[in-house]
């Protein structure tokens, strides 16, 4: 599919309640983990969790925990903050080699679940390394757009050194917006304050190789990987095949 160059930021008026709405979600977190933990179980796949701009591993620790209790083996991406290139390595190389090293030690193919930037990151790597790829599920990640269709490319500029309109990024952009040649999930909402979530999905349905899907919740951005309703999304998703 081909970059949506139209795609706005969400308005001011969905930025501003994006800490209310990432407090609520997150209060409603324990009380929503018994019903959680009904989920399909896991077979022990390997499944790396990439963190969104600017974020950590710790991020996406009750990710990792909710995967690990389900019967999966989580993984860190152990490359500290996202900060784009200075994180991964100009082409990436610091992320392919992490993965590389999973599949290494567990003889199997690599899960992806990328949060945000995260998520564009995992749609690379898949492209660039289907061999060592199994799936990428991306949650609220604008993959399909430009910078400019969020509300934070003003903190990408600063964080990764790169320009919005630099052509190295919009050529990531639109590498990571071709579908994928492995099975693809993106989690997203309509509601995103950070990010315009028709830029998070796939358009036309099974349109990749191995089929894209979309999953929409209604969430804000901040902590959404962490939100039940996407915790759930993963986890259904993951249990498809899992034997």
């Amino acid at each position: 599919m081909a970059l949506n160059l139209d795609a706005k930021a969400p308005p001011k008026t969905a930025l501003f309640a994006e800490w209310p709405r990432a407090a609520w979600s997150l209060g409603s977190l324990p009380f929503a983990w018994p019903e959680l933990m009904q989920a399909p179980r896991g077979d022990g796949r390997p499944v790396l969790t990439l963190p969104g701009l600017v974020n950590s591993d710790l991020s996406n620790i009750v990710m990792r925990r909710y995967l690990d209790a389900l019967g999966y083996r989580a993984y860190r991406w152990e490359l500290g903050r996202n900060f784009g290139p200075r994180a991964i390595g100009t082409e990436g190389e610091r992320l392919f080699e992490r993965i590389a090293a999973i599949h290494a030690e567990t003889g199997e193919k690599v899960t992806l679940v990328g949060v945000s930037l995260g998520g564009i990151m995992a749609r690379v790597a898949a492209h660039r390394h289907p061999e060592l790829v199994r799936e990428v599920i991306t949650v609220s990640s604008p993959f399909a757009g430009l910078p400019t269709a969020t509300n934070v490319w003003r903190v990408f500029e600063l964080v990764s050194g790169q320009r919005a309109d630099d052509p190295a990024v919009r050529a990531f952009l639109e590498e990571a917006a071709t579908p994928l040649p492995v099975p693809a999930t993106a989690i997203w909402s309509r509601t995103d304050g950070l990010v315009n979530g028709e830029v998070c999905h796939e358009e036309g349905g099974e349109d990749a190789a191995h089929g894209a899907r979309s999953i929409e919740v209604r969430s804000s951005h901040l902590w959404v990987q962490m939100k039940p309703e996407v915790l759930r999304a993963i986890a259904e998703t993951l249990g498809r095949d899992a034997s």
